[in-house]
């Protein structure tokens, strides 16, 4: 243990990626160590997030993709939604007992309940004070409620990742990451969807005729979309649920998903009695050090009002530094790479670095643009919609990239590298990867 005078070396408020990632390792280098937990350890990404919906995800690509191949691939493939839930839960489930177990396995304490600031220093949780050296706030975010009357009627991302029977009709309120996804899903699983609209442009930080490609493609799938919704209440007769929108229309369904956002989790924890600053939209306040107001408190992951995107990458990325800051490897301010995003829409859409919009206005970039519907290996599974965009710096560096098509998360993924370490052309020419594989086909335009 590092400093005697406290309970603990550093106490993290949650169980996610932002505090568990760099805490083993502090562990190993002898910090005494402690999580405090409100809910399923873990946090939102496995339980109900990156993991829980990739799972569900799964079989929604392979249908989608049977369809297309369809004369190749005999017979129809229809997706049961209750089974897949079945399938999520016994591949969701035992993460949490297995973390637990992992974190206690290298000494680190788990501590089940609220926390709630009585000093700089003192959590109480479950009516017990604990102490620590330092302490760092990873709570994360929770889903928004849309203001209307009758919100209380809807329901959010976490009870979506459970419903066992999709519903008949569906309401999706917004067109962001959560709303565009499980639009998706619940469209497969044979859900008329629905989406209100807050103004008329849907998955706003991606490049937009990519976003129109990819509502045009939900639209033939049946989905419709109800630009400017102007949403005025929710209400509920029997079993049947009422949208009230724009004008007076209405709209009866059989479930409501709000999926207009998440915030931060700032709230009931004392941050204003030990003077934590934060904002209810972006977070708690840090500087480059991930620091609060206050000195020994720190913030990591979603919660953290750190401009960088809320995304499981960038919570692990900012864990790790708060361990190399924490265990004395580091005094240098956090150094952010460019991360990488996707939606997991079908087709998918993915990004990092300069963006087309940013490049185009300066002339720092140039963009090269391609259509790849047509190229031998997108046809191997008949994709319908193939395209990206490299951006490059003056040296021929490239400083950004999109995609749009069914194989974007790992297209993106394999340029990871050529962004982040600044490779020039030659350096780029030696890197030699498989044939045929999406990391050759996406290399080869740079």
């Amino acid at each position: 243990m590092k400093n005697p005078k406290f309970d603990y070396d550093v106490i993290y408020i949650g169980s996610g990626h932002a505090a568990f990632d760099g805490a083993k390792t502090l562990c190993k280098l002898g910090f005494k160590i402690a999580f405090v937990e409100a809910n399923a350890v873990g946090g939102t990404c496995p339980n109900w997030g990156c993991n829980a919906k990739i799972t569900l995800d799964g079989p929604v690509t392979l249908a989608k993709t049977q369809r297309r191949m369809k004369g190749i691939v005999e017979g129809d493939t229809k997706l049961n939604w209750t089974e897949n839930v079945k399938h999520k839960h016994a591949g969701i489930d035992p993460i949490k007992v297995d973390r637990e177990a992992t974190m206690k396995d290298l000494g680190m304490d788990v501590l089940h309940g609220f926390a709630k600031f009585t000093d700089a220093h003192t959590l109480e949780i479950n009516g017990e004070h604990v102490t620590s050296d330092k302490i760092v706030i990873a709570t994360g975010l929770t889903p928004h409620r849309v203001d209307v009357e009758g919100s209380e009627l809807s329901h959010d991302s976490k009870d979506f990742l459970d419903l066992e029977v999709m519903p008949k009709r569906m309401a999706i309120v917004g067109t962001g990451y959560i709303a565009m996804e499980f639009a998706t899903m619940a469209n497969e699983a044979g859900a008329d969807v629905t989406m209100f609209m807050h103004g008329d442009k849907a998955l706003r930080p991606f490049h937009q005729p990519y976003v129109q490609l990819l509502m045009k493609e939900m639209e033939d799938e049946g989905i419709t979309f109800i630009k400017n919704s102007d949403l005025r209440s929710f209400s509920k007769n029997g079993d049947v649920y009422t949208v009230t929108y724009a004008g007076g229309k209405t709209m009866d369904v059989d479930y409501i998903l709000d999926a207009s956002g998440r915030v931060p989790m700032v709230h009931n924890m004392g941050l204003e009695d030990v003077g934590v600053k934060y904002d209810d939209k972006k977070g708690v306040l840090v500087n480059d050090y991930l620091q609060t107001s206050v000195d020994n408190i720190y913030a990591s992951g979603d919660v953290a009002a750190t401009g960088q995107p809320n995304l499981t990458p960038t919570a692990t990325f900012e864990s790790q530094y708060l361990k190399h800051l924490f265990a004395g490897e580091t005094n240098q301010p956090i150094d952010f790479p460019a991360i990488p995003s996707v939606v997991f829409t079908s087709p998918r859409i993915s990004q990092m670095g300069v963006s087309i919009e940013e490049a185009e206005k300066s002339d720092e970039y140039t963009v090269e643009k391609h259509d790849m519907v047509n190229a031998w290996f997108r046809q191997i599974n008949k994709e319908t919609i193939a395209q990206n965009a490299y951006i490059f710096d003056k040296q021929h560096r490239l400083v950004g990239f999109t995609e749009i098509s069914d194989q974007a998360d790992n297209a993106v993924d394999m340029i990871v590298p050529a962004v982040n370490m600044h490779m020039t052309p030659m350096e780029i020419e030696r890197n030699v990867h498989l044939f045929p594989s999406i990391g050759h086909d996406t290399w080869k335009n740079l």
